[in-house]
C-alpha cells in the first residue's frame, strides 16, 4: 500500500499550495502565481496525518540559536524540504514524537530533505541533551528559540507544532499537536515531496 501511495503522489506534478493561519500578520492568504497543487498529498492523509493541513504561507527571517550557539535563520535550510518541529523539554507529546522524527531523518534526511528541531521557550541546553539522550535521539539538531520570537512569528501557539517548508523556505503544511511521524502515511507523504 505504501508503494502505491508514494507512486500516486509522486505522479502528481507540482507540489505546493498555501496554508495561512489567522494569526498576527498571517491573517489573509494571498494566492501566488507559483502555487502548486497538493491534491494528491491531501488524498494520502490517513491516521495522524489527517491533522496535516496543506497550504502556503511565508517563511520567517527571525533568528534563533543554532546547536553551535550562533544566530541562524530558516534560510539555512533553503534548497531542500524542511520538516520544522517546535518542541520543549517539558512537553509530554514531544517525548513520544522525537524518536519518530529521528526515524524520519534517518530514512529521508539528505540533500532534498531535513528534519529540523527547535526547542522553544526556556529549555536549558543540559535539559535538551538529557531529553534526547533519554529518547535515544542523536541525529536531530539542538537548536533553540529561547525568546520564542521565531515561534511567535510562525504562528506557533502550542507544542508540538510541525511545519513543512518548501525549498524556497515557504510554509506549505502544518500539523498542530503530536503525530506519528514514523507511520507509513507520514513516510509516504515525505517520500512524495522529496520525489516531486
Amino acid at each position: 500500500m505504501r508503494k502505491a501511495l508514494i507512486l500516486t503522489a509522486a505522479a502528481a506534478v507540482g507540489l505546493s499550495a498555501g496554508l495561512y493561519l489567522a494569526l498576527s500578520d498571517r491573517e489573509s492568504p494571498a494566492p501566488t502565481a507559483a502555487a502548486m497543487d497538493f491534491t494528491a498529498l491531501e488524498e494520502m492523509r490517513a491516521g495522524d496525518m489527517t491533522k496535516l493541513q496543506f497550504g502556503e504561507a511565508p517563511g520567517s527571517s527571525v533568528a534563533f540559536t543554532s546547536e553551535a550557539g550562533d544566530d541562524m535563520t530558516l534560510a539555512a535550510y533553503e534548497g531542500k524540504f524542511a520538516l520544522v518541529n517546535f518542541w520543549a523539554t517539558w512537553c509530554a507529546p514531544c517525548r513520544k514524537e522525537m524518536p519518530q522524527l529521528a526515524e524520519l531523518q534517518d530514512e529521508f534526511g539528505g540533500a532534498n530533505f531535513e528534519v529540523v528541531t527547535i526547542a522553544t521557550g526556556r529549555n536549558p541546553r543540559p535539559a535538551m541533551e538529557a531529553f534526547c539522550r533519554e529518547m535515544g535521539v542523536a541525529n536531530l539538531p539542538l537548536h533553540s528559540d529561547t525568546s520564542s520570537a521565531l515561534a511567535r512569528d510562525m504562528g506557533v501557539l502550542g507544542l508540538p507544532v510541525t511545519l513543512i517548508l518548501d525549498p524556497a523556505g515557504r510554509e506549505i503544511a502544518r500539523l498542530q499537536g503530536d503525530a506519528d511521524w514514523a507511520s507509513e502515511e507520514a513516510k509516504a507523504i515525505i517520500a512524495a515531496l522529496v520525489a516531486g
